[in-house]
């Protein structure tokens, strides 16, 4: 039976939660995404299915799920120098990084800066491989109007029914929201700072004609080996945005989970499971 391990460390002064499963086989450390996400929203299906043979590390980044969230500016730089600050403090010299979403931006980023510690790379439904946000100028100003953005999340935080509505814009079918998830999701909308981290990373990335951070030009630099994994129907990066990244990185592979939205890891878990456990199997040592 796994054991999913509830822990904490501190880091440069901040409690760091996180989930620790598996003693086994290399490190496999799991990064979520931005907005309501948390490790264990993300990745608790992965966790257990990964455990039985490796060791599986997936923390609630500053600011997001149990974590502390201090009272800075939220940039995708200050996440990758976060994780090599983790990595240390954990004592891992190499890991295999998967993030989805925020969390592919951060493990990407942090595989072009520090190259010797990553020893494969799955970027899921990935930020960081598009030059557009999502809804365009609507979603620039969206960001920029900091009032309209609290307002949305104070209005999340007071119904289930809106909570279920959010998500299902990440999901392609309705149907695969469980009420547990839903649940789930709804107490972490309603902690305290919920969505301050998220609001700040936006406001740093978000810019009028694109975004901040897109590594489609410094893709080949890299030497891990890399899985892409997308959901097909994804509307927040859509599956071109993915095929470019895997055009553009010799030798990375490109898993397309059919009839499936931003979330693959969630809303189809088994198939999500199976891909990733099939790489890490066969990918080199």
């Amino acid at each position: 039976m796994t054991i999913i391990e509830d822990t904490w460390v501190k880091i440069e002064g901040l409690n760091i939660h996180l989930y620790m499963a598996g003693d086994e086989g290399e490190t496999v450390v799991l990064l979520h995404g931005g907005g309501t996400d948390s490790a264990w929203l993300s990745w608790q299906p992965a966790i257990l299915a990964l455990s039985t043979r490796f060791r599986v590390i997936a923390p609630d980044l500053p600011g997001y799920g149990k974590s502390d969230t201090p009272r800075i500016q939220y940039t995708l730089q200050y996440y990758i120098d976060f994780l090599k600050r983790l990595l240390d403090q954990l004592g891992i010299e190499r890991a295999t990084l998967a993030g989805v979403s925020m969390g592919g931006g951060i493990s990407i980023g942090f595989t072009l800066a520090n190259p010797q510690r990553v020893h494969r790379l799955v970027p899921v439904d990935s930020y960081g491989i598009q030059r557009q946000y999502p809804g365009g100028l609507w979603g620039y100003y969206l960001v920029r109007l900091d009032w309209l953005n609290r307002f949305s999340w104070w209005l999340l935080a007071r119904s289930r029914a809106l909570t279920r509505a959010s998500l299902q814009q990440i999901f392609h079918d309705p149907n695969a929201l469980s009420e547990t998830l839903v649940n789930e999701v709804y107490e972490e909308i309603r902690r305290p700072e919920a969505g301050l981290a998220f609001r700040s990373f936006q406001r740093h990335e978000v810019l009028r004609n694109g975004v901040r951070t897109n590594y489609l030009d410094r893709l080949n630099e890299i030497r891990a080996e890399t899985l892409f994994i997308h959901g097909e129907n994804d509307r927040l990066v859509p599956l071109a945005c993915a095929r470019e990244a895997h055009d553009r990185m010799p030798g990375s592979r490109l898993e397309v989970i059919p009839s499936c939205g931003h979330w693959p890891q969630r809303e189809k878990p088994e198939e999500f499971n199976r891909i990733l456990l099939e790489f890490l199997g066969a990918a080199k040592s």
